[in-house]
């Protein structure tokens, strides 16, 4: 909050000068080609203009009634300009959380309930990630977004695997246990108490892991947080992202989240009037399991490459600590120049 002296701007300069940076090859994901196909057909001979318009319509009401319990995407034309412009990205989030998640654990998933199901993005990322999947349930509440996910899952091969159920997890009621329950993008449309009611019940029907994905916002960290606190506090643990089940000790001004990089149709940037081939989706998530699990160190933020050194801010059992690694350390130098934000190391 005051200006710099000349001595203090060139002390910065010269570090900057000094910082050998590397440009990082980051993964690149794919939509399922079959999905990418779905929705293009899907969009054939709907203006393009429309599509665009509805698009920033969209965008303007997710930034003015996220957390109200307000209903967004609710006709044909917006649930498919949704696909357009969200479901690679929550899907490039959904499929690396699973990912992140499952690799802490050792259980088999055979059952799968998504709920607030959407236009079915978790059920292609279920299906990519999970060798063992069984069956999906699939709970939505907006039929259109429903009759929208079923259309463009009627040709791919795991069809048979998913069941439909039109309701609202607020008043949705089950006697069965999901190995695995994921809700993805859906807390953030509910109100705060109904939240926490939710939460409950979500854990009430896990069989072994609760997986919750949310944009990577301080406001949905913050809900993930409160979840996190909510089924600990019930006997779960957490598997992922964080390293151990105790008090999360982030400070209060900054937040958790990761980026996963997922490329973009001619369409989707057409619509987002965007210039590069990919995006990038921030966002938070919480994996939280009914046994212990052994949990590993998580890079939070991309790491910082210096002339033989790297920096990484790293969350441990210990809590957040900053840890460098210098070229002397040779195994674990070659390590750290290969990993990335959301990594184990």
């Amino acid at each position: 909050n005051r200006k710099l002296t000349r001595v203090e701007r060139q002390k910065i300069k010269d570090f900057l000068l000094s910082c050998k940076y590397e440009k990082r090859k980051e993964t690149i994901m794919e939509l399922p080609f079959d999905l990418k196909n779905a929705i293009e057909k899907k969009a054939t001979g709907i203006p393009q203009a429309r599509l665009k318009k509805c698009a920033e319509q969209l965008t303007d009401m997710y930034k003015e009634e996220s957390g109200k319990g307000k209903r967004l995407a609710s006709d044909d034309i917006s649930t498919l300009t949704y696909a357009i412009v969200r479901m690679p990205a929550t899907f490039g989030a959904v499929s690396s959380a699973l990912m992140y998640s499952l690799a802490q654990t050792d259980d088999d998933i055979n059952t799968v309930l998504d709920v607030g199901s959407g236009t079915g993005t978790a059920v292609w990322a279920c299906t990519e990630v999970i060798e063992s999947l069984e069956h999906i349930t699939c709970l939505e509440r907006e039929p259109s977004m429903l009759n929208f996910a079923k259309d463009l899952i009627k040709d791919s091969t795991f069809s048979n695997k998913v069941s439909w159920i039109n309701g609202d997890i607020c008043t949705y009621e089950t006697t069965s246990k999901f190995d695995l329950v994921v809700a993805s993008y859906c807390l953030n449309e509910l109100t705060e108490r109904d939240r926490e009611k939710v939460i409950e019940k979500l854990w009430n029907i896990t069989g072994k892991i609760l997986l919750i994905v949310e944009p990577g916002t301080p406001v949905a960290f913050a809900q993930i947080k409160k979840a996190r606190e909510t089924v600990i506090s019930m006997g779960g643990f957490v598997a992922a992202p964080c390293a151990h089940s105790n008090t999360c000790t982030i400070d209060e001004n900054d937040w958790c989240h990761f980026s996963s990089r997922i490329a973009r149709t001619k369409l989707h940037k057409a619509l987002k009037s965007g210039d590069v081939p990919y995006e990038d989706e921030k966002y938070s998530y919480i994996a939280l399991t009914k046994s212990n699990v052994i949990c590993n160190n998580r890079i939070l933020r991309h790491p910082l490459i210096e002339s033989g050194k790297i920096t990484m801010k790293l969350c441990t059992p210990d809590g957040i600590v900053i840890k460098s690694v210098t070229k002397k350390q040779k195994d674990l130098f070659k390590k750290a120049r290969k990993v990335q934000n959301g990594d184990t190391f």
